[in-house]
């Protein structure tokens, strides 16, 4: 059984990484940028801290989607999912002020693996098909969001500038992605 704990406070162009031992003492930390070359410095700080692949290092991390998960799931690791709310009462065990820290998250991550892993699941393993799947149905939730976002600002910007336009096609039913809306709006 390993005797180190990996959490890691999860953002969208970097990630911070805090290396546990069993008594809690910190071992390592670091931040990479979401990038290749970031999750290769990831795997080697996990593998200069006893690291294998017959005992791989636990982590825990805030979401079970993206690149970074799916890179460490495939390195056949446990990956456990912890809810950002109770991330965030853990963190009042370990700081005194409320103030967020990203470095103190993934602190606090790597302590809840530490100190209550019985208390979270790992990730199941899926089936490459199965990541697969789930990687594309995000881009897909994600481009339905943009393009929901998008026509939102649009439909504001029109209400503000040109109320007229909205008036004149909010009874269709495609609304502003019709095509005939399209073609005006590029005029």
């Amino acid at each position: 059984m390993t005797s180190v704990f990996c959490g890691i406070d999860w953002a969208t162009d970097h990630h911070d990484i805090a290396l546990l031992d069993e008594a809690g003492t910190l071992l390592d930390k670091l931040r990479i940028h979401d990038t290749p070359e970031g999750l290769s410095q990831l795997l080697n700080l996990l593998a200069q801290h006893g690291d294998s692949q017959d005992d791989p290092i636990p982590v825990a991390i805030e979401t079970s989607h993206g690149l970074l998960v799916a890179c460490l799931r495939a390195t056949g690791r446990p990956i456990y999912v912890i809810n950002p709310l109770t991330a965030a009462r853990y963190r009042d065990r370990y700081a005194l002020s409320r103030k967020k820290s990203d470095h103190l998250d993934a602190k606090v991550l790597a302590h809840i693996l530490r100190t209550d892993p019985a208390e979270h699941r790992p990730l199941p393993a899926d089936s490459h098909l199965a990541q697969a799947i789930t990687v594309l149905a995000r881009a897909h939730q994600d481009a339905v969001w943009d393009r929901v976002q998008t026509g939102n600002r649009l439909r504001s910007h029109l209400r503000e500038y040109f109320p007229g336009f909205l008036t004149v096609f909010k009874h269709s039913r495609e609304g502003l992605a019709s095509p005939v809306t399209r073609t005006l709006l590029a005029a």
